[in-house]
Formats: C-alpha cells, sequence, structure tokens
C-alpha cells in the first residue's frame, strides 16, 4: 500500500498538475495551499472544498507537521525548538525576538558534513537533507505556536528568517530554492526576500547560482583573512580557497541597495590578531560588505575561547577605519543551546 502524499511538499505548478491527475479542475490546487499555509492540517476544514474531495483528501493525502520534542527558553527571550521529524530525526530551530518582530533561524540539514573545527553541528557529521516541506514546516510550527501565545500588549510577528542552523544551506540546494520559492511566493508564507538571509560555509560554485535562483540575502561564514589559518578552521577552504571564494562572491548578483555579509568568528590567538584585521580589510576591499564579528561561544567540546573584550574592539575599530559597517553580534541563547554553532539536537 502507498504512503499517503504531504501536500507540504507542493509547489503551485506541483500541486495543479496533481489536483489534475484527480480529475480537479487547476484553482483546487490553489485552495489547498491557501489553506495549508494559513496553518490548517485538518481537510475538514477546508470549508470551501466540496466534502466529496476532502473525503478523497483525508485517503489520499496528508499535510506533515513538524512534533515538537523541546522547547527551551533563554533569559534573553530565545526560544530554542527541537522537532521530530517523521523518520525520528530530530532538528533545531531557535526564534529570535528583536525590535517589534522575531527573526527565526532556520535549519537545512539533520547534522552537517562541513567540519568547520568551532562548530558543534559538525561534530554530528551529516545524517540527512532536510525536505523542501521540513523547512518550510519549522517555520509553520513556529508560527502556529506564536498564533497560540496569550497576547500581553502588541503581538511582535515572526518576519526575518535566516538559514544559518543545522547543515550547510547551498549543500542542499534543490531543497532549498525549493523551500524560498514556497516561502517568498504569494501563494505560500509570502515573506519579502529582503528579510531572508542564506548563510554558507563557502561552496563557491552554488554562490552565483542562489542570487540567480533567490533575490536574498547572503551571508558568506569567512573566519579568516588567509588560506592557512581558514584551512585549519574550515576544511572547505582546501576545496574553495579564499581567491576561488572572493570571486564567487563577486559574482553573485548582488540588488541595489545591498550588501553581502561576511561573518567572521573570533577564537582567542588565532584568528583575532590586529594585523589579522587589517589582512580582512584588504582582502574585501571593492565589496559592497558589511561585517559580523561574532565572538566564540564556549563549550567542553570544542578546543577554543572567545577573544577578549579589549581584543574584540581593536579588531573592530581597525575596520571600521578601512570604512567597513561592523557590527558585534552578541550571543543568544548560549545556555540553551542556542548560539551561533551549538546546534547539535543531542546528537553532539
Amino acid at each position: 500500500m502507498s504512503h499517503p502524499i504531504d501536500l507540504k511538499e507542493f509547489t503551485l505548478n506541483d500541486m495543479e498538475r496533481l489536483t489534475a491527475t484527480w480529475g480537479q479542475p487547476a484553482f483546487r490546487g490553489r485552495q489547498l495551499l491557501k489553506w495549508l499555509y494559513k496553518g490548517v492540517f485538518d481537510f475538514r476544514e477546508m470549508t470551501d472544498v466540496s466534502r466529496s474531495f476532502r473525503e478523497e483528501l483525508g485517503r489520499r493525502a496528508v499535510i506533515g507537521q513538524l512534533r515538537v520534542e523541546q522547547e527551551l527558553e533563554a533569559a534573553d527571550g530565545c526560544r530554542k525548538f527541537r522537532f521530530a521529524l517523521g523518520d525520528g530525526s530530530l532538528v533545531e530551530s531557535v526564534l529570535i525576538p528583536e525590535e517589534g518582530h522575531y527573526t527565526l533561524c532556520l535549519s537545512t540539514q539533520v547534522g552537517c558534513a562541513q567540519g568547520c573545527r568551532f562548530c558543534l553541528t559538525a561534530r554530528r557529521g551529516l545524517v540527512r537533507q532536510l525536505t523542501a516541506g521540513e523547512i518550510v514546516g519549522q517555520v509553520l510550527a513556529v508560527r502556529r505556536i506564536l498564533n497560540k501565545k496569550p497576547p500581553d500588549g502588541p503581538l511582535p510577528i515572526l518576519t526575518n528568517l535566516v538559514f544559518m542552523g543545522m547543515g550547510e544551506p547551498l549543500a542542499n540546494f534543490p531543497q532549498l530554492v525549493k523551500a524560498l520559492t514556497m516561502i517568498t511566493a504569494p501563494w505560500g508564507l509570502n515573506f519579502s526576500s529582503r528579510r531572508i538571509t542564506v548563510s554558507t560555509v563557502g561552496l563557491a560554485p552554488l554562490i552565483p547560482l542562489l542570487g540567480r535562483e533567490a533575490r536574498v540575502n547572503l551571508t558568506v561564514s569567512l573566519n579568516a583573512p588567509d588560506d592557512r589559518t581558514r584551512d585549519r578552521l574550515m576544511p572547505v577552504n582546501r576545496r574553495y580557497p579564499l581567491a576561488t571564494l572572493l570571486a564567487a562572491c563577486r559574482s553573485f548578483p548582488l540588488p541595489r541597495h545591498r550588501r553581502i555579509t561576511f561573518a567572521y568568528v573570533l577564537l582567542k590567538d588565532l584568528n583575532d590578531a590586529p594585523n589579522q584585521a587589517r589582512q580582512l580589510a584588504r582582502l574585501l576591499k571593492g565589496f559592497r560588505a558589511k561585517i559580523n564579528l561574532i565572538p566564540f561561544n564556549p563549550h567542553p567540546k570544542l578546543p577554543f575561547s572567545p577573544p577578549s573584550g579589549e581584543r574584540l574592539l581593536e579588531f573592530q575599530e581597525i575596520l571600521r577605519a578601512s570604512n567597513y559597517t561592523v557590527l558585534i553580534r552578541e550571543s543568544r541563547g548560549l545556555e540553551i543551546g542556542a548560539a551561533c554553532g551549538h546546534l547539535a539536537a543531542m546528537g553532539a
């Protein structure tokens, strides 16, 4: 007996083709997606769909939901969700409160194959790719949780998405692009592409392709201004060294008034020296760039330490003197394992 079809995996074109094979007019596909993205998971609630078709859907299809295995909240308001997938795999997302809105940090893989030395997720290795429906399902699940929360004054809404959770997004490229279509389409979640950021460790050939497939913001995890240091921290640099990576970034079709963000995790006595800040300034010359400095988030299983506050500010000032916009990203959700580089879903 075949398994029911999960409608959460379908784009509009796919859904229209599917409903046509069931002898239904094309507009039925749009109707189904309207209900799905409103957060309806029971076909009986789809009141503008005929009863007979709803009964048929109940036999042939499902709308998969991610089950919340665990929810933790940090003192700073960050909330980490551990979701159980259909096969029992676990994946984590982080909801970050901002001024008047929320940002959700999404995962694209269970585990990660990139092996970055300073990242807890990397210790798992890659378990499997997420489907587009499982990626979008994180947004649907968190939005449903937010909608249930009793209002206490103005209720912030989920407006921003960052693909910076478990996994390397570009290593799951087809499902990433499909998920981005679902997230930004008027028939889908209708998020503004200006409020979506995809982060990569530097899979160079796919960076320009991402820009052609989706007009999202790009963050590149750089973390060193020279190949020797970056080789030590990020195995991907042996395949795509800095010259190759930066050439790919120059080929990224950057919309007007947008910048590429270069993320730089600062590790004490490894990549935090003043001369390395000056190297970085020279390396990024000519880019419309913003630099995010991220003091390393310590963990007993990771053999690094964060820089001193003085060294961090000195590094920032050197870059600012070269006319870069340089932000220091505060650690959020550290005590619940929600900080940058700490998502592991019990697998580390």
